[in-house]
């Protein structure tokens, strides 16, 4: 039994099962923090849509607003004709003129005088206020406003131009102001939410 005695063998095996332990105490080590962080750190505001990072609100736009971990304070808002958000708990926070990202900032400010501690919310548009169309189309009124339209898809929504209209200019008023601009009309003339168009008689 003795000559079959061998220790380095033995050396082996210690060697092989330090080093299991060791890679199996690292792991654990190393994919501790993931774990921990995921239960215990706030979540941050999602990103906004590119699309929106500059569009101020207004009066008529539909608004997601999510307020992390606090289901009955989220939901889908809409920007009063006063230009403000009645939220739950807050009332009443201010939204025209605002960007997304200044709202979602003052909400969470809201959120947290004497509310909640450190809110997180998010905000998103759903639906932009409409446009409004007058003038030589063959059914003046308002519509829905979609992304990226333009001042023909606008009037292919009225229902196309009548026999008198002028084709190649538009008046345009944008929302909050007061004076309409006039501009030549071209297949790329865009059109914002809130905006007031009206496309003008021809005289020949």
């Amino acid at each position: 039994m003795l000559r079959d005695f061998n220790p380095m063998k033995i050396v082996r095996r210690i060697v092989n099962c330090a080093v299991a332990i060791l890679a199996i105490v690292l792991l654990a080590t190393v994919g501790a923090p993931s774990g921990a962080w995921a239960q215990t750190a706030a979540p941050t505001a999602a990103p906004i849509d590119a699309g929106q990072l500059d569009y101020q609100l207004g009066a008529g736009d539909k608004v997601r607003i999510t307020v992390y971990g606090e289901p009955n304070l989220s939901g889908e808002f809409f920007v009063s004709s006063a230009g403000v958000i009645s939220l739950p708990l807050v009332g009443d926070v201010k939204a025209a003129g605002l960007t997304v990202a200044a709202f979602q900032d003052a909400a969470q400010k809201a959120l947290s005088d004497g509310y909640l501690k450190d809110p997180r919310v998010a905000a998103e548009v759903l639906t932009f206020r409409p446009f409004y169309i007058l003038g030589e189309v063959m059914k003046p009124g308002t519509y829905p406003y979609t992304s990226g339209l333009t001042v023909l898809n606008a009037v292919a929504t009225a229902s196309g131009f009548t026999y008198r209209a002028n084709k190649n200019v538009v008046f345009i008023k944008h929302n909050g102001e007061t004076n309409e601009v006039k501009q030549e009309l071209t297949p790329s003339t865009t059109v914002a939410p809130g905006d007031t168009i009206r496309i003008g008689e021809r005289f020949f």
